[in-house]
């Protein structure tokens, strides 16, 4: 069943629940029924709602924002929220108009930035009664498995003290480029919607959702309401990423929404200037609902899945069939080249002839042994490297097909 998204007569306000106007608010059956049993939420704001033009914050959102929570919170459910805006609000604040370039000028900013946030969350939630808690993430927190579990442990007692947690990237002490850790709110989301095993991601941006074509080129472009699987040919058709102040763009909210429905959760992308997370729940027929993965991945597997690998290894066809199609190992005599330097245990990528990635694991050797064992039988891997026995360089149970 594919609902229709609200019309003008039915215009929706961010947060409130109410139309602006006298038409009815309409809900989708379908969505309701798949919204009924959502206990976990993860909620994204992205840089553009909750900053404005002039970079100072929009406080009237993040007031409605916090009313909204807050009434989802009385009815049982939990919200984490994932909220861009810290370097665009250190942007206002230091006057600038450019998103910095130099990584110290931008992690300057975002320190300025967070704080200014975080203040905003703060007393709009005290309105309510609700405390919050401020959570800090780098990339090296997710792809460590370790710190990846105690992150996790910490959302989970913030949840049982009651407060909501506010997570964002910390920009100011990240010691890679800003594309070279989480890379942007968007993943951080959905990486966020794994470690707390949320049952649905609403990712509130200021778009109506998935187009058909890339909008801002394309007047004839239409907003596709629902998505059972996301396919290749979608990423060709997300358009440009990204603004002076924002990282992310509609590529980057798919490949979050990919993330989570490989992990069998749901995911919403809509219009956060149009309607909030209660109207969302209630099944509104707004932005773009993607279903979850028939087939859920295991805990580990998804951690796998959306962790940063640290190299590649090129395989051949009879592999990649091998792989894919038939869920083998990955074995030695099917690699053809190393990509880039690791060591055992540490994730790396599967890539085919064309550089396209079709799986991530874990690998068993590191590149300087796979490199004198590739081509190679599995008996000989036993000789060459002198160990008691050869077999997988990624065992099927450590690996993820993509």
């Amino acid at each position: 069943m594919d609902c229709k998204p609200t019309n003008g007569s039915g215009e929706i306000r961010a947060g409130d629940g109410r139309a602006r106007n006298s038409g009815p608010n309409r809900t989708c059956p379908e969505r309701q029924a798949l919204f009924e049993g959502v206990r976990r939420v993860v909620l994204k704001l992205g840089t553009r709602l909750v900053t404005q033009k002039d970079h100072s914050l929009n406080t009237g959102l993040i007031e409605r924002l916090a009313a909204d929570v807050a009434a989802l919170r009385r009815m049982g459910l939990q919200v984490a929220v994932v909220s861009s805006g810290a370097v665009g609000a250190g942007m206002g604040r230091l006057g600038l108009e450019e998103r910095p370039r130099r990584l110290s000028a931008l992690q300057a900013t975002a320190a300025v930035g967070q704080g200014l946030l975080m203040n905003a969350y703060k007393l709009a939630f005290r309105t309510h009664g609700v405390p919050v808690g401020q959570v800090l993430l780098t990339a090296d927190d997710l792809d460590n498995r370790r710190r990846y579990v105690n992150a996790r442990n910490t959302l989970d007692s913030l949840f049982r003290f009651g407060a909501v947690p506010v997570l964002n990237e910390n920009d100011s002490v990240a010691v890679e480029e800003l594309q070279l850790s989480v890379g942007d709110n968007d993943r951080l989301s959905a990486l966020v919607a794994h470690l707390i095993d949320a049952d649905l991601l609403v990712i509130l941006t200021d778009v109506d959702g998935f187009f058909s074509d890339d909008p801002d080129r394309r007047t004839d472009a239409r907003l596709i309401s629902r998505v059972e699987e996301i396919r290749p040919e979608m990423f060709e058709r997300a358009g440009r990423a990204g603004s002076r102040v924002s990282l992310g763009g509609m590529r980057s909210k798919l490949e979050a929404a990919q993330s989570v429905t490989r992990g069998g959760r749901l995911a919403v992308i809509a219009n956060g200037h149009k309607i909030g997370l209660s109207r969302i729940l209630a099944g509104a027929p707004a932005g773009t609902l993607f279903l979850a993965a028939r087939e859920r991945l295991p805990g580990r597997k998804v951690w796998i899945a959306n962790s940063r690998r640290n190299g590649a290894v090129i395989i051949d066809d009879g592999a990649v069939e091998a792989i894919v199609k038939r869920g083998k190992s990955l074995l030695p005599s099917g690699i053809l080249k190393v990509e880039g330097a690791f060591e055992a245990g540490e994730l790396i990528a599967v890539e085919d002839r064309r550089r396209m990635e079709v799986a991530r694991g874990v690998v068993k050797y590191g590149s300087a042994d796979v490199q004198r064992i590739l081509g190679r039988s599995t008996g000989e891997v036993v000789s060459i490297l002198d160990v008691e026995a050869g077999g997988e360089v990624v065992h099927r149970d450590d690996l993820v097909v993509l």
